[in-house]
């Protein structure tokens, strides 16, 4: 399969993801109309307004593509042309007035991921990539660390909205890297955690029970920077129902692997 995304789409993609991201810099200082959707899982107004103009802006742009997005997700497979869409990465860091927030876009073709979109807009950072050209950001090639000792490794990691109900897996798989490695970090964001990693900022990242939208345009930009994206088996691929996910460099993922036991 060739090239398969021109460049004036992704221009024109990144231009309709900072666009969005200026509705989440306008609704910052704002009051917030928060609604849970769970126990601990909110979604705001905000969340609403960014897909919702997301939405029309690519419609626009690929015309006859489906959507699954996260505030409105009709589907739970991707089609053979999708935008996978999470509006407001991090709406808990959101809501609290913290800036680790993205939003996450990626075009789904038949069978992969072909473009990811992570934007920043408090930070003003845009990671791309598309497929077998790259990853970047702020038009600045990107690549994953090259650390390979888990001792000098900062690994991010997250927790899910049911952490009541895994808390002893989650805890144990936490314990186990936070012995063995320099450090470990939590910000709230699978998108940002992807980008981070991506971009060598964090060394690797692990998670369980993310959704589609959370990863999708990660999971490319971590492969395009030259890394590897499993679950935490390294030997099992990572796919959009995977349970677990874990990116790193190829030698540092199967150390971090070993620290990792899968989700009940």
């Amino acid at each position: 399969m060739g090239a398969f995304i021109p460049q004036k789409l992704l221009k024109d993609t990144c231009a309709a993801v900072r666009k969005a991201g200026e509705i989440i810099l306008a609704h910052r200082e704002k009051p917030k109309n928060i609604r849970y959707k769970g126990r601990i899982d909110l979604v705001t107004d905000t969340d609403i307004a960014v897909e919702n103009a997301l939405k029309e802006t690519l419609s626009r742009i690929l015309p006859g593509a489906s959507f699954m997005a996260e505030e409105t997700a009709g589907q739970t497979e991707p089609g053979n042309l999708t935008w996978i869409i999470d509006p407001l990465d991090g709406t808990t860091n959101f809501a609290h007035g913290l800036p680790m927030v993205a939003i996450s876009t990626a075009l789904w073709r038949e069978t992969r991921v072909e473009m990811g979109i992570i934007y920043l807009p408090v930070l003003d950072e845009m990671f791309y990539a598309t497929r077998g050209q790259g990853a970047y950001l702020n038009g600045r090639p990107i690549s994953v660390s090259q650390t390979t000792d888990p001792e000098k490794a900062l690994v991010a990691t997250g927790f899910p909205y049911a952490v009541k109900e895994n808390i002893r897996p989650v805890m144990e798989n936490l314990e186990n890297v936070l012995i063995r490695c320099q450090g470990v970090r939590r910000m709230g964001s699978a998108a940002v955690d992807l980008a981070y990693t991506a971009s060598g900022r964090f060394d690797a990242f692990f998670e369980a029970m993310l959704h589609p939208w959370d990863v999708a345009a990660g999971w490319l930009l971590v492969l395009e920077a030259g890394g590897r994206v499993s679950q935490y088996d390294h030997a099992q691929d990572f796919n959009l129902k995977a349970k677990t996910i874990l990116a790193a460099n190829e030698t540092l993922q199967k150390a971090v692997s070993g620290m990792l036991k899968n989700m009940p």
